[in-house]
């Protein structure tokens, strides 16, 4: 009890020694004449009426801080009361009427504490903590007005206080952040920079300054000065919030190996802050080193046990890895911390997916979405559609389209296209895709044109149809559509190599090769960089240029080690020209580590054991290809020569029948002439020698 007493007493006593220095000259005449003025005796003691408005400033002080502790709204209307005998007291005092002002401002009296606090402005227009009070309330407002007009007043008046506040005090941080941040909502971002950039040349660590600048520079698509900004700033402090900034900037950039770089430092220097190791983890995926990202995130579970995000990103990274086991693990406990979390069932469902276990993934996603509609959940408060229903939606046709039943999935994306314009703008390009897929290239070119007659100015939709146009080898049609879209920036980087890839599927090699040449002088960030060498050795590759096409490929594996598409692209190339088998085989299979569902990759590796004559090997990975891709020609035609070669010709001659039948749905570009000519020989000569196996006449005795 005695402590508490101490303490209560010097609360008061500072509270009034902290009014007193502020009011001390004006204080005993306003004093004496507002006592004598409401009583009508005879002027007290200048002693006693200061004591009285020490006693009332102090208790309303005292009676504040009681309430912040408990939310007692009879104490908050208690330290009012004593306020205002104050202030009765001493009718021009600023400090009295900011205090008023603030505790009317706590107990939600928003009125009056605008009020006061203007009051106090008008008799001391440098009260800093009135301006300071003032600004809280506008932002405090913003939050709960519906009505732009009205919102935009609040915030003009809180950007008037701040600068107010920064005329008088210059040096003070948290306003020079607010103010930035309200000029950023505004679309002021020149003022804002100005703001920041003044803050950072008094403060250079402010991580808060930095963030905000930097991650206005990458809105404004001035990414690399954001990284010079950051960099500088790290080197200087080497503050682990800064490597963490400086990691977003890398990400933001896709730059991810760089983002590793940068994360990495901030968990060296602060390995127990779990922030850097999500960033991290997150690089580590982007970069698909599943295995190393697969450990940062077991240490965060382990960190944040009762956190199911970490237990989520497991079961990806084990899905990935093919660990589908461990992959069930990680969800169910997911399901534990998050019981009835949609994010938990979509990841199950991709589970199913990957283990081919489609029906079930169905299943899943409907239940899901029936759930959602049987909540009234088609829309949100607003009228808006539910991002949770339209990602269902998403994957639902997805996971048609793995099963081949595409008609579903064109169905369950007109379902998603009812849910409002954001998502009718995704099912436009899903159902455009499910008919790619389907192999169906002029009704995808129908769709695609019906969509951008109603977004003329989308250029994805653009380049949706000129790649369409591609399957076709319409090269000029393609190009006709993509040319209008370069800027004469680093955006066109991807155009150029569109157009490359328009011109490689319709065997204009050269003219590819001068498009993905153009992409190259422009790119700066490895991921485009990655993305033109990719492509260079692929016209190389398919103009026989192997050695050029391997200088390519080892540019980007130099660059990424762990690029699978690379992977098993350079592989296949080796093992279908029966070059560096060994080699080739140990690419595909780290390709198929990376992705185990892939059925492209399946099939490169099970084609890397047929040509060095692995055939148990090489028949398991063709089957599981063929049961991830049951569509694709050349994927059949290998599983047939593995047959043939093992002697099984009526498996290897129903493949075949299969592999020609799919080369006749074939999309123009994809279609082998070649190929179809030399399946067809081969198996009317197989069926010939089946039919004289089976003939009565070949089992007589010539």
């Amino acid at each position: 009890m005695k402590t508490i007493l101490t303490v209560a007493f010097f609360v008061l006593c500072g509270a009034g020694s902290l009014w007193a220095q502020d009011n001390a000259q004006a204080m005993p005449n306003s004093a004496t004449q507002n006592s004598s003025a409401q009583t009508g005796e005879s002027k007290t003691s200048p002693d006693s009426d200061k004591a009285d408005l020490y006693y009332y400033f102090s208790l309303g002080h005292s009676l504040e801080i009681q309430y912040e502790a408990t939310g007692g709204a009879e104490l908050a209307s208690q330290s009012m009361e004593a306020y205002k005998k104050a202030l009765a007291m001493d009718p021009r005092s600023s400090v009295i009427m900011e205090r008023l002002a603030e505790i009317e401002a706590k107990s939600q009296h928003i009125r009056d504490a605008v009020a006061e606090a203007q009051e106090a402005l008008k008799v001391d227009p440098d009260n800093v903590d009135a301006h300071r009070l003032l600004a809280r309330i506008y932002i405090r407002t913003l939050g709960d007005m519906g009505a732009g007009e009205v919102q935009k007043e609040s915030l003009d008046k809180a950007i008037e206080q701040f600068q107010a506040i920064l005329k008088l005090q210059p040096d003070d941080p948290y306003s020079a952040l607010w103010l930035a941040r309200l000029y950023r909502f505004e679309n002021q971002h020149d003022a804002a920079e100005k703001v920041l950039r003044s803050l950072l040349e008094r403060e250079p660590d402010n991580g808060q300054a930095l963030e905000q600048i930097s991650q206005l520079l990458i809105d404004e698509g001035r990414s690399q000065e954001a990284i010079t900004l950051l960099s500088q700033a790290a080197a200087d402090s080497s503050a682990p919030d800064l490597y963490d900034l400086l990691g977003d900037a890398y990400s933001q950039q896709k730059d991810y190996p760089r983002a590793e770089q940068a994360y990495r430092k901030a968990v060296d220097e602060e390995p127990e802050e779990a922030s850097h190791r999500h960033g991290l983890g997150q690089a580590l995926m982007a970069e698909n080193k599943y295995a190393d990202a697969l450990d940062q995130f077991k240490k965060l579970s382990e960190m944040e046990p009762g956190t199911a995000d970490n237990y989520l990103r497991m079961a990806e990274l084990y899905r990935r890895l093919g660990h589908f086991d461990q992959a069930e693990q990680s969800l169910l406990r997911a399901k534990q911390l998050s019981p009835g979390s949609l994010e938990v069932l979509y990841n199950e469902a991709l589970l199913y997916e990957d283990q081919g276990r489609f029906d079930d993934a169905i299943k899943v996603l409907s239940d899901a979405i029936a759930g959602i509609k049987a909540q009234g959940g088609e829309s949100t408060s607003n009228g808006n559609p539910s991002n949770a229903l339209g990602i269902l939606y998403e994957q639902l046709g997805r996971a048609y389209g793995e099963a081949q039943n595409y008609p579903a999935a064109i169905e369950t994306y007109r379902e998603m296209a009812k849910l409002g314009p954001d998502s009718k703008n995704l099912a436009e390009r899903l159902t455009i895709e499910a008919y790619r897929e389907d192999r169906d290239i002029d009704r995808a070119i129908a769709e695609a044109k019906k969509a951008l007659a109603d977004s003329p100015k989308d250029p994805n939709l653009t380049v949706t149809l000129a790649m369409l146009y591609g399957e076709k080898k319409d090269v000029e049609g393609a190009t006709q559509l993509l040319q209008p879209l370069l800027q004469g920036n680093q955006k066109d980087v991807e155009i150029y190599v569109d157009m490359a890839q328009v011109q490689e599927r319709g065997q204009q090699y050269p003219q590819a090769e001068q498009s993905a040449g153009k992409a190259g002088q422009i790119a700066i960030t490895p991921s485009d960089k990655e993305m033109v060498w990719f492509m260079l050795g692929a016209i190389y590759e398919k103009e026989k240029r192997f050695d050029l096409c391997e200088q390519q490929f080892q540019k980007v594996l130099q660059q990424n080690p762990d690029s699978p598409e690379v992977l098993n692209y350079y592989g296949y190339m080796l093992a279908d020209r029966g070059v560096r088998l060994p080699e080739a085989t140990t690419m595909i299979q780290k390709a198929v580590n990376l992705q185990p569902n892939n059925g492209a990759f399946l099939d490169s590796l099970g084609w890397a054991y047929y040509k060095q004559n692995k055939l148990p090997e090489a028949e398991e990975y063709l089957r599981r290809a063929v049961d991830r891709e049951g569509h694709d020609p050349t994927i059949l035609g290998h599983l047939a020569d593995v047959y043939l070669k093992m002697g099984q010709s009526e498996r290897a001659a129903e493949l075949m029948e299969r592999s020609l039948s799919e080369w006749q749905r074939a999309v123009p570009a994809d279609y082998d002439a070649d190929k179809v000519n030399e399946t067809d020989s081969q198996l009317k000569n197989l069926k010939k020698r089946l039919a004289q196996k089976s003939s009565p006449d070949a089992a007589k005795p010539q």
